[in-house]
């Protein structure tokens, strides 16, 4: 089983890096807002095949892709994902918590985190997005809801240790309360996505990101 922890080489290093948060998709575990609607195992098969999908379309040459897993032990041997991607722990923590340790922990370089229930992301999103870390210090996906599907850094500094500080998560005011947690830097917008949460969400998806 030790084999399905893949570590990252430290040749790597400055390489750009999209980390790919995702679950175990266990009943009750992941998507909780949607199994309410269409039941808790339906909710973890849809997250089970929209990860699969996901990693299928954005594992792209162009920069080297992560996998941060939860729970921690049972995510790095797990055998839901591709073997062949590198995994590190989420760790303890809100989501601030776990994002900011990402951050600080990863080998220096632009970095980008995006969630695993996003359908419509492509490549060129990804690309995009590492782009404009070329002249800024940040980069943001937002959301429809007010939230962001994407958060990138150049890291050639350590990021602020404020960083996600007093983020008001699963809100309308969770872009807004990030940005203000990164004075004096500058950062770029990009597309704005949409997240599935509800049944809803996913009667509105096209049949291009839902297939």
């Amino acid at each position: 089983m030790a084999g399905y922890c893949v570590t990252i080489s430290p040749e790597s290093r400055w390489r750009h890096r999209l980390v790919v948060m995702v679950k175990e998709p266990r009943p009750g575990r992941v998507k909780t807002r949607l199994g309410q609607d269409i039941g808790m195992t339906g909710a973890a098969w849809w997250f089970r095949q929209q990860t699969a999908r996901l990693l299928r379309r954005i594992t792209d040459p162009r920069w080297e892709t992560i996998l941060a897993v939860s729970p921690d032990v049972e995510g790095l041997h797990s055998r839901i994902w591709p073997p062949t991607l590198p995994r590190v722990p989420q760790g303890p923590g809100d989501l601030g918590g776990r994002m900011g340790r990402l951050l600080r922990g990863l080998p220096p370089g632009p970095t980008c985190i995006i969630g695993a229930d996003i359908p419509g992301i492509t490549p060129a999103h990804i690309a995009r997005a590492f782009a404009a870390l070329g002249n800024n210090d940040a980069v943001f996906g937002p959301a429809t809801d007010g939230g962001y599907w994407l958060i990138g850094l150049k890291r050639t500094a350590p990021p602020p240790a404020t960083l996600f500080d007093n983020v008001r998560w699963s809100t309308e005011h969770a872009l807004t309360d990030t940005l203000a947690t990164l004075p004096g830097r500058t950062i770029a917008l990009i597309d704005t996505l949409d997240d599935v949460d509800t049944y809803q969400d996913l009667l509105s998806l096209s049949p291009n990101t839902s297939g």
